[in-house]
């Protein structure tokens, strides 16, 4: 532990001469193993991950999982700098690791809302590690393949109809609870959509889209099905986020009818 510790300090002072040497805009922190980090840089620090108790207006905290792979998780920050305004395309950020010390330029192209931020954020990362424990462990050991609908629900359920009996109605279960994440595993065998509102609530499991995706001129990769196309209609008429599972474990994010995250967290497990 002191070892893990004594190079991660390396690491945080590393970054700040390279930080200030390439003019980067912010320095990100990946899931730092300290609580009291510190770190001398004149802009934005960013902490991805765990919470901390640093009382600073330059450090903002990102909740997003680990387990979405370091490539996506660094592209969905470089989203967030691009939506807060405090990086531009061809700006650098610099990024630590527990173990590793990094550059990133950030891309024209950027297609994630402030929403998964903002309004959705701890939501979202719940809904993603659901997700992603989903497509490793299947339910009761077979692979299952399921959508999450979140935010807009008045407009979602405009949208949609139930197929089979609602198993949430007249309770008040929150996404956010840790107890209620074996209740999503459990009826996640069921066909349809779990409607989750902007704060959390699963309003609805068991719910089918009804969107049409060609008259919404919904065009994805081939090899997409039906659960796919759905997902990108409902967030193309609605301000809805989607989060997708396939049966092969390809968990996928919509946000206004594209994907703009997709990661299989099978294969990140077979090559490790």
């Amino acid at each position: 532990m002191v070892q893990k510790v004594e190079t991660y300090s390396v690491l945080l002072r590393k970054a700040e001469e390279i930080a200030e040497e390439i003019n980067a805009k912010a320095v990100v922190l990946v899931y730092p193993p300290l609580e009291d980090v510190s770190i001398v840089f004149r802009g934005p620090v960013i902490i991805v991950g765990r919470e901390f108790d640093i009382e600073s207006e330059d450090v903002k905290k990102l909740p997003l999982p680990l387990s979405i792979g370091l490539n996506n998780l660094l592209n969905l920050v470089a989203a967030f700098l691009k939506g807060q305004g405090i990086i531009k395309k061809g700006e650098l950020f610099v990024y630590v690791t527990e173990d590793s010390l990094g550059i990133k330029r950030v891309e024209e192209r950027s297609i994630v809302s402030n929403e998964l931020f903002d309004r959705y954020e701890g939501i979202v990362q719940r809904a993603l590690e659901i997700a992603i424990e989903l497509s490793i462990e299947g339910r009761e050991g077979k692979p299952v393949g399921t959508i999450f609908v979140i935010g807009d629900t008045k407009e979602v359920m405009k949208h949609s109809h139930q197929i089979v009996p609602n198993p949430f109605k007249g309770h008040n279960l929150n996404i956010l609870d840790p107890k209620v994440k074996p209740i999503i595993k459990e009826f996640s065998f069921l066909d349809g959509a779990f409607i989750i509102t902007s704060k959390g609530r699963i309003l609805a499991a068991g719910r089918y889209l009804d969107v049409d995706p060609k008259s919404l001129e919904v065009t994805l990769p081939q090899g997409l099905g039906s659960r796919h196309l759905a997902s990108a209609a409902i967030t193309k008429v609605t301000k809805a986020i989607a989060i997708t599972l396939s049966e092969s474990g390809t968990v996928r994010v919509f946000k206004d009818g594209q994907i703009v995250l997709e990661y299989n967290p099978r294969l990140s497990a077979r090559s490790l």
